[in-house]
């Protein structure tokens, strides 16, 4: 496989923004978590199409925190971007806001959560992305927390493998 040309951070850093209404509330009169996270894994999905330059599909959703309750009439803004990438895969690091629709306040952090996406071809199997290339400190941090977090789950997978493997 050739190697691909690096890319920015910044060239598929995606918002997507949303009003909740009174269909995407749970009986305590706040919004699903599923809802929030389906606009998580949206917002991550076209991150992680714009990247790669094509089809990417979602391999797994780590450390989604939910830091407050979104509200009818909230407007919630998705923000993600490429943390890190390998060969076939990318992180998406995703920070949601929320901040009612008729006030000028400012927007409070609502949850965040980081997704790994893995590039696919026609056929559905892994094809190569490029690389990111981090546009500053934060994204560099950014890079070396998403290795420590790849690290762990590869970890993770390895040890429930061996266990796996153990008579009980």
């Amino acid at each position: 496989m050739a190697d691909l040309p690096g890319k920015p951070t910044a060239a598929s850093r995606t918002t997507l923004s949303h009003i909740m209404t009174q269909a995407d509330v749970n009986l305590l009169g706040t919004v699903h978590g599923g809802v929030i996270m389906k606009l998580v894994d949206d917002a991550a999905g076209a991150v992680a199409g714009r990247h790669s330059g094509g089809p990417a599909v979602t391999a797994s959703m780590d450390e989604m925190v939910f830091l407050e309750p979104v509200k009818v009439g909230d407007l919630v803004h998705v923000h993600a971007q490429v943390n890190w990438t390998g060969r076939t895969s990318m992180e998406i690091g995703v920070k949601v806001l929320a901040e009612r629709w008729n006030e000028s306040t400012p927007a409070t952090r609502v949850g965040t959560a980081y997704l790994v996406f893995a590039a696919v071809d026609e056929s559905g199997r892994p094809r190569a992305v490029p690389p990111v290339v981090p546009d500053n400190d934060r994204d560099r941090r950014r890079f070396q927390e998403a290795q420590i977090r790849r690290t762990h789950r590869l970890a993770r997978r390895r040890e429930i493998m061996e266990l796996r493997k153990r008579p009980l």
